[in-house]
């Protein structure tokens, strides 16, 4: 695939990446891209309605954003996102609690931990990668809910709750 338009949106803003696809909408026509990456749910959302106004189904078109956010949950649910990305949220906490204790303590991070290095372009960082996890409809509730990081009474409301009894999710 060749990717056709590329965007770094200032600050993240769901503002911006509304008019940055309105714009490339215009520019490549509503045939002229496949899918849509987004860096987070927020911007996946706005996007998505930028489709929605240019008359393109959303499900039509592979839409991922990231962070696991309660409304992308819910756009996944009715198949307007395809997907978000989650980072384990217990595995997330711990492994920042164990760096900022040694941190705190004037150490380096503990043995094993940062094993990684990341170049941000002056040297080498040590680093700690953990292992993104690809929300779809099919596993809300073995990732976001099992994890206890959204609820279901979170996720299923309202117009949502058909579509949670359709996923299983109850």
């Amino acid at each position: 695939m060749k990717i056709a338009k590329e965007f770094d949106t200032p600050d993240w803003s769901p503002d911006k990446a509304q008019t940055e696809m309105e714009q490339s909408i215009t520019s490549l026509g509503k045939d002229g891209f496949v899918g849509v990456y987004s860096a987070n749910d927020g911007m996946a959302g706005a996007i998505i309605a930028a489709m929605k106004g240019a008359g393109i189904e959303p499900s039509t078109r592979p839409v991922t954003g990231g962070d696991s956010e309660a409304a992308a949950i819910q756009r996944i649910l009715i198949g307007e996102q395809y997907s978000t990305i989650y980072l384990a949220i217990k595995q997330q906490a711990e492994t920042s609690a164990q760096l900022a204790v040694a941190a705190a303590q004037g150490k380096d991070a503990p043995a094993g931990l940062a094993d990684a290095k990341v170049d941000n372009g002056a040297k080498q960082v040590p680093s700690v990668l953990l292992s993104p996890i690809a929300v779809t409809k099919d596993n809300i509730s073995d990732t976001v809910i099992k994890d206890g990081f959204l609820t279901t009474a979170e996720i299923c409301t309202g117009p949502y709750k058909a579509a949670c009894k359709e996923a299983g999710i109850e």
